[in-house]
This record gives structure tokens, C-alpha cells and sequence, in this order.
């Protein structure tokens, strides 16, 4: 796991206290490990301003509880019947999370480093 911010970093961010009830040490390591799982790209040392502020806004659901909580499915179809012969049912998708708001803040400003870096297009001769 690469540490892109610290607690410092947080409270820089954010001020002193922003991780109320929560541990903010335990809440700046799920911070970078969700970073790390998120980042695909080399990103240069000192982290940019942008991730650390990703981090921060993650560190901040971290401490209310909000970071890898359990997961709910997403429907991907839904049937209804109302007559007889026919039948309900849905279809989910395994494993899908509802995001916060601050971890679809992260992912917008992690966009750069998340994607793929190029696209090669190739030409038969």
C-alpha cells in the first residue's frame, strides 16, 4: 500500500477534528489503501493536490463508518405481475455498493490517474 496522505495532510485539508467520533489514523489507512486499489498510473512523489485532496474526502467517509461497508446489490432487471400466471422477480448484480458522495468526489478528481494512459491505433500495411 503506497501512503499518499496523512493524518497531516487531513487536518490540513479539512481542520482538526474532522474525523469526530472516528480513529483518524485507522481513517487515513483505509484513505490509502482505497487509493492504492484505485490508482492505476505512476504518480510523482510529492502526491499531486489533487489526490491528496481525494484522500481526504475519503478519509472523511472512512471515519463516519462509510468506506468498505457492507455490500448491496444493484437490481439489474425487476419483473411485476398482475395477474395470475405471471411472476416477480429481480436480478442483481454481485457485489455492487452504493458510493458516497465523497467517495464519487475522489473518483472524479482520481480520473487522470484511473484511466488508461494512451490508446495505440494500429494500421495494417
Amino acid at each position: 500500500m503506497t501512503d499518499f496522505i496523512t493524518v497531516a495532510d487531513v487536518d490540513a485539508q479539512l481542520g482538526p477534528g474532522w474525523a469526530g467520533a472516528g480513529d483518524p489514523v485507522l481513517s487515513v489507512a483505509m484513505a490509502n489503501a482505497w487509493l492504492t486499489d484505485k490508482i492505476k498510473r505512476a504518480v510523482p512523489d510529492p502526491a499531486p493536490a489533487e489526490i491528496k485532496t481525494a484522500g481526504a474526502q475519503v478519509a472523511k467517509v472512512a471515519a463516519t463508518g462509510g468506506l468498505y461497508k457492507a455490500t448491496e446489490r444493484e437490481v439489474l432487471s425487476k419483473t411485476v405481475s398482475a395477474q395470475s400466471g405471471t411472476s416477480v422477480g429481480k436480478t442483481y448484480t454481485a457485489g455492487s455498493v452504493d458510493l458516497t458522495q465523497g467517495e464519487n468526489f475522489a473518483l472524479a478528481l482520481l480520473a487522470p490517474w484511473i484511466k488508461r494512459p494512451s490508446t495505440f491505433m494500429l494500421k495494417r500495411v
